[in-house]
């Protein structure tokens, strides 16, 4: 009981906060490409972390099946970030009225006439077909690394 207490004293001011907030104005944009250029090189970035991550549990010498998942983990979020790359720099190569986007940005509709550009970008931007898989292998990698440490916990006792 006192559990409950202390949990919902610390969570009332929580959900008072979150229900009365109004806009985020989150979003702000930049005159310049600096934004851009900060955003690939991060595509670049993570895309080498993930290339070492490989490198390292391959020289580890990890079998366990939890590596495996991580490793597959790793290749399609290489695959996703090479994607990405592709894709913001033929956003960038668009003309300006491409893409029409009246009922808001979920909406957005690619416009005639199909170019090669307008393909590339057309089927970049479907990279919600690699990253969710790679994200599926994530949470299965987890699960085994927890079931893995588990089990050996309970072999301790």
């Amino acid at each position: 009981m006192r559990r409950i207490i202390s949990t919902s004293i610390v969570l009332s001011p929580l959900l008072v906060v979150a229900l009365s907030c109004g806009e985020a104005l989150a979003l702000q944009t930049h005159g310049g490409s600096e934004g851009t250029v900060v955003h690939q090189l991060a595509h670049v970035q993570y895309l080498g972390a993930l290339g070492y991550l490989i490198w390292d549990v391959r020289r580890s010498g990890f079998t366990d099946r939890g590596w495996g998942y991580l490793q597959w983990f790793c290749w399609l979020m290489i695959l996703w970030n090479a994607l990405a790359f592709i894709g913001h720099l033929a956003q960038m190569a668009l003309p300006e009225r491409a893409v029409a986007a009246s009922a808001g940005y979920l909406s957005s509709e690619l416009l005639a006439p199909i170019t090669m550009g307008r393909w590339v970008y057309y089927l970049t931007a479907l990279d919600h077909l690699l990253i969710t898989p790679a994200l599926f292998f994530l949470f299965v990698a987890m699960r085994s690394f927890y079931h893995s440490q588990n089990a050996a916990g309970k072999g301790e006792n």
